[in-house]
């Protein structure tokens, strides 16, 4: 444990290096912090810091950065969490509301706003809808023309899609096929929904437009990606990040962010926390130990359906950036009931 004074010291060498990205001596804490010492005491205090390996210096006649060391105590116990301004939120809501129309756009979308609020790199996994099991099919009015027709799974993860009304058929008719498919499917895992069962339902509809249009949305669910969908933001963002203006990190990073992969195995080392910290060299990966990982995974009814994180310098702002993701989780809840109201 680091006395109070220690701690006062490394919480001021962190909070500069986050925002101006240059080391920082003894007599520039002094000077823009009140911490009722003189810079000799600052700098022996330093000097035990850099011993006990929490601080550490690029060059012999350098100011000190924070080590990988440094931050994980910074993380855990000194951390003081930024609230989200109104400005912020009401970006995001905003944001939302026009943008988002279907449940992929939602994974997407919550990519591209935590990579420009954050400016990092951002990572949405999405989970494998094929391995989760039927629970409703639901249609609702969307005008006098169009249907909206909504698929559920158990895991509360949905499809969605705007069918055209044909001609004769009422929105009554929807409903009474969508009985229908839930009768029978409900339960199944959309992996397991066989043609055998589908022809089943059919013997039973007396619209075939409508019937086949139900087919075209199941078969679309069932030929997406087997494997969970990821989806990354941010790299133009990370890149002007003073860290990275080296070009041989920035060709490491790309190339990493090449290997979809590596990112999964990222992600789900990340996956069972609701909430993960890894900062450098804690990271496993050697092309990002010179980075930080914040991760969140966002739960509906006890289950796990998605895993927000963003990748960035050590040097990121962790509280900004934790506040953004428990924002996000609590958000996404509202944004996926707009879904199966």
């Amino acid at each position: 444990m680091l006395d109070e004074r220690k701690q006062r010291i490394l919480r001021a060498i962190v909070d500069d290096y986050i925002s101006t990205a240059e080391p920082i001596g003894s007599r520039t804490i002094a000077k823009k912090y009140s911490l009722g010492i003189s810079p000799a005491t600052i700098r022996n205090e330093m000097a035990d810091l850099e011993t006990l390996g929490y601080i550490k210096h690029l060059h012999t006649s350098s100011g000190r950065i924070p080590s990988s060391k440094g931050y994980r105590f910074y993380v855990d116990d000194l951390l003081t969490l930024e609230q989200m301004s109104e400005n912020e939120i009401s970006l995001i809501n905003n944001w939302y509301a026009t943008k988002v129309r279907s449940v992929e756009e939602i994974f997407r979308e919550t990519s591209r706003i935590i990579s420009q609020l954050t400016k990092n790199v951002s990572l949405v996994l999405a989970p494998q809808l094929t391995q989760t099991a039927f629970q409703y099919l639901r249609f609702l009015p969307l005008n006098e023309h169009q249907v909206i027709a909504v698929i559920m799974t158990d895991a509360g993860f949905i499809d969605n899609k705007i069918i055209d009304i044909p001609s004769g058929v009422s929105f009554k008719d929807f409903d009474n096929i969508a009985s229908i498919f839930n009768h029978y499917l409900k339960g199944k895992r959309l992996s397991d929904i066989s043609m055998a069962s589908i022809r089943k339902i059919r013997g039973e509809t007396v619209n075939s437009t409508v019937f086949n249009a139900i087919i075209n949305i199941i078969d679309e669910a069932l030929a997406k990606d087997k494997q969970e969908r990821l989806y990354l933001g941010g790299a133009r963002e990370l890149m002007e990040q003073p860290e990275f203006h080296n070009i041989d990190k920035v060709k490491k990073l790309l190339s990493m962010f090449e290997e979809k992969q590596l990112l999964y195995d990222i992600l789900h080392a990340q996956k069972d926390e609701s909430l993960a910290v890894t900062i450098g060299q804690e990271n496993k990966y050697n092309d990002i130990k010179d980075c930080s990982i914040i991760s969140a995974t966002y739960h509906l009814d006890g289950k796990p359906i998605a895993t927000l994180a963003v990748l960035g310098p050590t040097r990121m702002d962790y509280g900004k950036i934790i506040s953004l993701l428990k924002f996000m989780n609590a958000n996404l809840a509202d944004i996926f009931h707009r879904f199966h109201l």
